[in-house]
């Protein structure tokens, strides 16, 4: 018994310090597991694109004190992927600064912030006066709130009263001179009566777009007489990101052990949590004002937010465990809002086409609802599109991954202050950067990444064929890999660089995504030059060059007045669907006329795709 536990304690890995001195932290890390695993294990944020399977080249750090096992990395480097360290000693870790760099660009603008919201929400409230209990009135609390509703308002009368209404009662009864605030969800079967409050508190709303990139939330005031205004907005990075920027990394790993699976699932709980505190505080409110809570998400991001199953979304065919919208307790998921909030989920349409793009259709639906053909984009780490011809709707995903947004790129980063934006090549091969905040460059950011291929491109640094070619200052080898540098290496930031790999992943999406458009006309017997407006949105669509994506394919060669550049059209979609029943049911509706495509069932699509991998027209 002793020799087996002094032999188990012997083989026990050792563990060491980690000090990370920009962000004032200290962590453990254990000797069989990477410097990134530890940090994602602590909540300690590092880019890491690929979720550490080595594969990006985004991760880098700078171990200034310590010794590290280096798997892979060069001992000339400076700058090592976390991933591929793990550590012998205490060490000492630098953080690159793109991923430190403050986040500039939120999700949060919809395109549609002047729009007056329809306001004809779910949730209702009344303020009553309840005679005080005595002893000859003993009736119960809720008997007595019952009776002055049969009085004032028979038609709120509740079929059911939810227990956490019944518990917070008693106490706001008492502490208001018996004036409360009761609140109503308004359900086919009847009123439910989910909450009681202070008099005079703000009935709130919380919508969220949860991205697989980042999560944008507004709140929204659905008091009487207030018109739907809203209050605040603001936007974050899905903490998901840890475990991968690509949807198929994370299922792969909710796959693979329920506990990581319940960690994303507690990981997108935790930034609508945040979420909601942040924009609460900031208008003077608490979190238990939000009376309802209303998630928009792809398919697999509604998956692992509810803690359904994701295997069968990991392979073909990707079916889901439910399309239809769903209303559950929030606080069933770990909601922090009103304890009888309800939160609803957005319809799906089929596949991997999910909340988050109906709710771009239903905001974007005066943009396409016309005759003659349509097609909505909404570009981002997944890829929605739906083609609107004669009436009817053809929608599919496009497995385009993080590539356009700045993801799976060796110098990619968020849009954030430092991230190239904006490539030129002028006179002799002279680049030209456009950074946002107009400071030194420290990485590349969707807009960048798609500016700097075009440039290259047209420049002939890059060929038809996707082969980085040509000579001069900007081109060389890095590591054995053919790289044009942007931005050198200094003492503190490592070199901002578009290589070979980062090439082909940018080429690998925007064939997928253009292959999509493709094969969607081709549903409606139509080819690309019938498409006659052609709608983009997303964040990313916001901002990028539409003249750049024609340039390397992403986007047929049409007149730019096709073309018409929206915001986060889901972030207004669901703010729709939160204010109003009227567009909570249209959105439902939409769902389910959308017919959706299985792209990779269709037989030429391999063809359609090897087409458009090169960047000849």
């Amino acid at each position: 018994m002793d020799t087996h536990s002094h032999s188990a304690t012997q083989t026990r890995p050792r563990t060491h310090t980690l000090q990370f001195p920009e962000l004032d932290r200290r962590i453990e890390c254990r000797e069989d597991e990477t410097v990134f695993a530890a940090a994602r294990r602590a909540g300690l944020r590092i880019v890491g694109a690929c979720g550490g399977r080595g594969s990006c080249g985004s991760c880098v750090v700078r171990v200034t004190e310590g010794q590290v096992h280096r798997e892979g990395e060069s001992l000339h480097r400076k700058w090592l992927r976390a991933c591929c360290l793990q550590p012998r000693s205490n060490l000492t870790v630098e953080v690159a600064p793109r991923s430190l760099a403050p986040i500039v660009r939120a999700d949060v603008s919809t395109g549609g912030d002047a729009v007056t919201l329809d306001c004809d929400p779910a949730v209702r409230e009344l303020t009553l006066q309840v005679p005080p209990a005595t002893l000859q009135d003993l009736a119960s609390d809720t008997d007595r709130v019952r009776r002055v509703l049969g009085e004032q308002q028979p038609a709120l009368q509740p079929t059911a009263i939810d227990w956490a209404a019944a518990a917070e009662l008693p106490g706001l009864l008492r502490a208001h001179d018996w004036r409360v605030s009761a609140r109503f969800a308004l359900r086919p079967g009847g009123p439910r009566l989910i909450g009681f409050a202070r008099p005079g508190a703000p009935l709130l709303g919380l919508a969220v777009d949860l991205g697989t990139t980042n999560a944008a939330a507004f709140l929204i005031d659905l008091g009487q007489g207030r018109q739907g205004r809203r209050l605040a907005s603001l936007g974050l990075e899905n903490p998901q990101v840890a475990w991968g920027a690509d949807l198929i990394s994370r299922i792969n790993h909710a796959i693979g052990q329920p506990a990581t699976a319940e960690a994303l699932r507690q990981a997108a709980v935790n930034a609508i949590n945040s979420l909601a505190h942040d924009l609460a505080r900031a208008v003077g409110a608490e979190v238990g004002d939000i009376a309802e809570v209303l998630v928009c998400g792809n398919t697999a991001m509604q998956h692992l937010l509810a803690g359904w199953p994701v295997a069968q979304l990991g392979r073909a065919p990707f079916v889901a465990a439910m399309n239809e919208p769903l209303d559950v307790p929030a606080r069933e998921l770990g909601v922090q809002v009103a304890r009888g909030a309800n939160l609803h989920l957005a319809p799906c349409v089929g596949g991997f086409v999910g909340g988050d793009h109906v709710s771009a259709l239903l905001a974007t639906e005066p943009l396409w609802a016309h005759p003659g053909t349509s097609l909505v984009m909404d570009i981002g780490t997944n890829t929605e599109i739906s083609l609107v011809h004669q009436g009817r709707i053809w929608s599919a995903s496009c497995p385009s991954g993080p590539a356009l947004e700045g993801g799976h790129i060796g110098s990619g980063m968020r849009a954030a202050e430092g991230a190239i934006e904006r490539v030129a090549i002028g006179a002799e091969g002279r680049l030209h950067l456009q950074v946002i905040g107009g400071g030194r460059p420290v990485g590349l950011c969707g807009s960048g990444v798609l500016d700097a291929l075009a440039a290259f491109v047209g420049a002939g640094w890059v060929d038809a064929r996707g082969r980085i070619t040509g000579s001069g200052p900007a081109i060389g080898m890095v590591d054995g890999i053919k790289a044009i540098t942007l931005a050198e290496e200094t003492q503190d930031i490592p070199a901002v660089r578009f290589t070979q790999h980062d090439v082909r992943a940018v080429q690998l999406a925007k064939s997928a995504i253009r292959s999509g458009v493709v094969q969607l006309a081709a549903e409606a017997e139509l080819d690309e030059t019938q498409i006659e407006r052609i709608v983009i949105a997303g964040a990313f669509g916001a901002y990028l060059s539409v003249k750049s994506g024609v340039a390397i394919g992403l986007f047929p060669d049409l007149p730019r007045a096709r073309f018409t550049q929206v915001g986060n059209a889901a972030g207004l979609g669901v703010q729709r669907m939160l204010a109003s029943r009227e567009r909570r049911e249209r959105a439902a509706r939409l769902a389910t006329e959308c017919r959706y495509v299985e792209l990779s069932l269709r037989s030429n699509f391999q063809k359609t795709f090897l087409h458009h991998i090169g960047f000849g027209h």
